[in-house]
């Protein structure tokens, strides 16, 4: 887990299944599947169905009532075999091909007031003038402020078909002017890797949150920047990272492994196996690769984990990985749902199964408790509590044994930090903070470099004094360093996005400093934490 997760465990852990579900990784060609055809089963429902809608004493929506029943009948199948209803599609595509349409800007909601944090660089809004601040009062001609609007109202004012345009009415606060603009709606990109820079001389960094459509494109770009200003070793963080499409996956993978090593092999029921090999084109193959893991790395993360692990290709830090090894396939129902079924099995060069064992009839609290059963068995904070079948062990190419069973097992294990657990509580309470104080000293930030801020941000901590003593009432403050570390983050995300929020915490990072003592000339095999 990264050391200072933006949301608590239990939070992350249900983020997991939303990241599952939107990331099932489609790697078979789609079909249409007819809901109501010529056999008897189909036949049957299609009768209650007509039964309840002309004969039934009440009025029923028999579509809301159609979309549950096949939510049950799916669940109790596995844990990732979902139901998707027409209205969640649009959204799960948008995520998944990595763009969407709007005016590209990032808010919130301050004072029933929808303020800008800030703006896509080169999108519709930052082109048209909008700037971080700004208060959005009126959309064509929807008012915007008062009405106590969600996200999901809001979005829905801002987006629109390409090109289209709307017309803003905005409050500037730095002159206290009323600016009328037009905004023309464009494609925004959706990114999947979150920051790349040099960690230090020739230790690059990559992060990556998802395997989107246009990953391995953005994964690719950052490799090439990276080895031109002097990358030999790349760390990969792959930490809460809930999977994608397959075929990326195996494209990024392919950037690591040597021709025709092989990358992952699928199985069905019927016993077909269908592999995936690497090809000539890898852009990293002599490089060397530190992968970073923990319980909320699912599905295509496990897949490039296991694939590099079984290869002897590199060494994985972290803690076990989620275990989500099953294939699902996309499948029509005519009206714009869709079922994703699991059709196979994933499995890792050696033949270790990813998928943790499950139970039918069990999807609801299977996965919600898995983070606190982790936690309380001891396997977050200690490599000895992590449970291993001996049954199921398999040994690499160069004789490094591993171990199947659900989830990939590290190299390296690194215990989760309980002190960071403490500042991710503050969490909230921090956004408001810096919000309001950058909101009422903006000029101050106005065109400062990261690197400045990196170096001087906060150096007489006046700021982060203020922050405790807004918290504290006058009492001591727990793990108050990592508290103004934390904060540091908070205002670099605000003001520089995820690139300044990651080169902050990673200066305190465990994982990424365990990675340091290892380049260092630590011995792996007496490594212990």
């Amino acid at each position: 887990m990264n050391k200072y997760k933006i949301y608590i465990p239990i939070i992350v852990s249900i983020a997991v299944i939303v990241g599952i579900f939107i990331g099932s990784n489609l790697n078979y060609q789609n079909k249409t599947a007819m809901l109501f055809g010529n056999s008897p089963q189909e036949a049957k429902i299609k009768r209650l169905i007509d039964f309840i809608e002309y004969d039934y004493v009440e009025n029923v929506n028999t579509d809301s009532l159609l979309d549950g029943t096949i939510k049950n009948i799916v669940a109790k199948l596995d844990p990732h075999s979902v139901y998707i209803p027409v209205k969640e599609h649009s959204e799960i595509e948008e995520k998944m091909n990595g763009k969407f349409v709007g005016v590209g800007i990032q808010f919130r909601m301050y004072k029933d007031t929808l303020t800008i944090i800030k703006t896509t660089k080169n999108g519709p809004s930052e082109k048209a003038g909008l700037k971080a601040g700004d208060r959005i009062l009126i959309a064509d001609k929807d008012t915007l402020f008062g009405k106590n609007l969600d996200s999901d109202a809001i979005i829905k004012k801002l987006k629109g078909e390409p090109k289209s345009k709307v017309y803003l009415l905005i409050y500037r606060k730095s002159n206290q002017k009323y600016i009328p603009l037009t905004v023309k709606r464009d494609m925004i990109p959706i990114k999947s890797i979150d920051v790349s820079y040099l960690l230090r001389d020739g230790i690059g960094y990559i992060k990556l949150n998802s395997f989107t459509a246009t990953s391995h494109d953005e994964f690719k770009s950052a490799l090439n920047k990276l080895k031109k200003k002097g990358m030999q070793t790349m760390i990969l963080d792959l930490r809460g990272n809930p999977g994608g499409y397959i075929g990326v996956t195996t494209k990024i993978i392919d950037e690591f492994l040597e021709d025709n090593k092989l990358i992952v092999f699928t199985k069905d029921k019927k016993g077909n196996i269908e592999n995936s090999l690497a090809s000539k084109r890898g852009g990293f193959e002599n490089g060397k690769i530190y992968v970073l893991i923990d319980e909320n790395s699912a599905s295509a993360s496990e897949i490039l984990a296991g694939a590099l692990q079984d290869n002897d290709k590199g060494i994985i830090v972290g803690r076990r990985s989620f275990g989500k090894g099953l294939v699902q396939q996309d499948m029509e129902l005519g009206d714009g749902s869709s079922v994703r079924l699991t059709t196979a099995r994933y499995y890792t060069p050696t033949g270790r199964s990813i998928q943790k064992p499950y139970k039918l009839n069990q999807k609801q609290n299977y996965y919600a408790d898995d983070f606190e059963k982790r936690f309380r068995s001891g396997e977050l904070t200690s490599a000895d509590s992590i449970k291993v079948v001996d049954s199921l062990k398999f040994t690499t190419p160069k004789g490094k044994l591993v171990y199947g069973g659900g989830g990939i097992t590290p190299d390296v294990f690194v215990a989760i930090d309980t002190t960071a657990l403490f500042a991710n509580f503050h969490f909230r309470i921090m956004n408001e903070f810096t919000f309001n104080y950058i909101d009422n000293h903006r000029s101050d930030f106005e065109n400062m470099p990261l690197t400045y801020f990196m170096e001087d941000f906060d150096s007489n901590q006046k700021i982060s004094d203020a922050y405790i003593k807004s918290i504290s009432k006058n009492k001591r403050v727990k793990y108050e360093k990592q508290i103004r570390h934390f904060l540091k983050a908070i205002f670099a995300r605000e003001l520089y996005d995820e690139n300044g929020f990651y080169q902050v915490l990673n200066q305190e990072d465990k994982m990424i400093l365990k990675v340091l003592e290892l380049e260092n000339g630590i011995d792996i095999n007496n490594f212990s934490d």
